[in-house]
């Protein structure tokens, strides 16, 4: 029985570098790199969970100690994703006074 090459790759996905703008991600024979202000949910996150990452599918990537849930496309064109909340605030609602005041 002969053994893989040495210096093989054992995971399809892998967290190659962090720095304090973002980290870098190695996915099949591309590197992809998420910047924190971009995707902020892994701005505090230890560096033992960053890396744990696995990749149920080919776009699919899930952190399971973060519980964050990423299409590698969302990582590809972060534009077509904003995190920015388009909804409009309803202006109908109001106040409801505090208990003992009126």
């Amino acid at each position: 029985m002969k053994s893989e090459q040495r210096g093989r790759r054992t995971s399809a996905v892998e967290v190659t570098n962090v720095s304090r703008h973002g980290f870098w991600l190695l996915l099949g024979d591309r590197e992809l790199f998420l910047a924190f202000e971009k995707f902020p949910w892994f701005r505090d996150a230890p560096i033992a969970k960053l890396v744990r990452v696995q990749q149920p599918s080919s776009h699919h990537l899930y952190w399971p100690d973060l519980d964050v849930d990423l299409a590698v496309e969302s990582i590809e064109h972060p534009e077509r994703f904003p995190l920015v909340s388009k909804v409009r605030s309803n202006s109908r609602l109001q106040r409801t006074p505090a208990r003992g005041r009126r």
